[in-house]
Order: structure tokens, then C-alpha cells, then sequence
């Protein structure tokens, strides 16, 4: 029978700390095998869209400092 999530991360949580930076490493590493093939072609494409959209006028910009300042904001 297998393990539960809870039991595996029972265990887990007895690892050291290098040992279970390895093990969350595998783990990610496993989900982007995954990743659909399409994905970076999907992204150039919107990215493309975005900047185009930007250099016509479409969208105004704002500066990081503003962005982060807006996203620490909604944090909290």
C-alpha cells in the first residue's frame, strides 16, 4: 500500500536540511517534465504581443519601482 502524502512528508521532514533541499529540487524538477511543449513558443507569442501592444500605444507602462511598490502594498 502506498504511503500517504502526510506519511511521505512525515518522513521528509526527518531529512536534513541539504537533503530535503535535494529532494524539493527532484520534486520541481519532476513537474517540469510535464511542462507542455508548447509553453515557451505560447510564451514568446504573448510577450511578442505585449511589446507591440506597448509600442503602439495600446498599453502605458510602469516602472518596476512602481510595481513592486503597488504589489508590497496588496501584501500586506
Amino acid at each position: 500500500m502506498p504511503l500517504s502524502v502526510k506519511e511521505i512528508e512525515g518522513e521528509a521532514l526527518q531529512l536534513s536540511p541539504h537533503e530535503r533541499a535535494e529532494l524539493a529540487e527532484h520534486l520541481i524538477h519532476s513537474l517540469d517534465a510535464e511542462e507542455d511543449p508548447n509553453a515557451e513558443k505560447l510564451w514568446i507569442e504573448e510577450a511578442e504581443r505585449r511589446y507591440r501592444e506597448y509600442k503602439e500605444g495600446r498599453v502605458k507602462a510602469k516602472s518596476a519601482e512602481a510595481v513592486f511598490k503597488e504589489a508590497h502594498s496588496k501584501l500586506g
